[in-house]
């Protein structure tokens, strides 16, 4: 059985089929999926959707294009449900900052405030950390250094991007591989899988974007993790049912939840 830990499935692309999409999650063996908090106004859909289905957990955060609309009050609210097993996503994206410098330089202030701020709220909460990464290693791993390590925030790094920099977090944070590495252009993240210990490493969609090879051009849906963990194999040379059990038993570690005999099955 394998965890997709990073789904959007309180994205409107899946409003028409969700049921549909659950079911062929299960057919294809996925045990337990996790849906981020990106947008804090998604938030009670995503709640919804997890008392809907048995082992659908949710999260609560703030991904950085939305950092204006954070509301710790918001957010507290939500991890004090039982379903609410994750803080994030959150974190740094410097992939569309303003041309102007002093524009660009408020943007990142803004950025790093709010993730800074979430890490604070998973130390209290004593819950992992979703945390979003692009264009922005070198101050993603300034601030996970200082703040959630020396806290003892453990968390991942969602849609892992080959960092070498980002991988020295190992000691507490876990790396999520996605439909990226079907890509023909993965070069560099199918050259730094074999260097992420096996005791750190998730699988996840990303889903309804990074959609997998062989359904590129296509909404993507947590069934297709299994083309991921399929591509994983073969570059690691280990057997897609013994990866399987390693990455889910990585996933119940970090999210308590799925420890609880909620990873059995979806159920509806």
């Amino acid at each position: 059985m394998i965890i997709d830990t990073h789904c959007h499935l309180d994205d409107g692309r899946f409003d028409d089929d969700l049921d549909e999409v659950i079911k062929r999650a299960k057919e294809a063996g996925i045990s337990s999926i996790l849906l981020p908090g990106a947008d804090i106004f998604d938030l009670p859909k995503a709640r919804e959707i997890s008392y809907r289905y048995h082992d659908i957990f949710y999260a609560a955060g703030v991904h950085p294009y939305h950092h204006k609309d954070y509301d710790k009050s918001v957010l507290e609210k939500y991890l004090q449900d039982e379903r609410c097993i994750a803080v994030g996503e959150c974190g740094l994206d410097y992939f569309r900052l303003p041309k102007n410098e002093d524009e660009k330089a408020a943007e990142k202030k803004a950025q790093k405030e709010v993730f800074i701020a979430q890490i604070e709220i998973a130390a209290r909460f004593n819950k992992p950390l979703i945390v979003h990464v692009r264009d922005a290693n070198e101050d993603s791993f300034d601030i996970l250094n200082e703040y959630a390590l020396k806290n003892g925030v453990i968390g991942v790094l969602h849609c892992y991007n080959a960092s070498e920099l980002l991988l020295g977090l190992k000691e507490n944070f876990y790396f999520a591989v996605g439909g990226v590495l079907t890509f023909q252009n993965a070069k560099n993240l199918t050259d730094i899988l074999p260097k992420i210990p096996m005791n750190r490493l998730l699988f996840e969609t990303d889903a309804p974007y990074l959609t997998p090879h062989p359904h590129r051009g296509e909404r993507n849906e947590p069934a297709y993790t299994k083309y991921v963990v399929q591509k994983a194999s073969e570059i690691l040379n280990i057997s897609v049912e013994e990866l399987s059990q390693i990455s889910s038993e990585n996933a119940a570690r970090i999210f308590k939840a799925f420890t609880k005999g909620n990873s059995a099955k979806i159920t509806s």
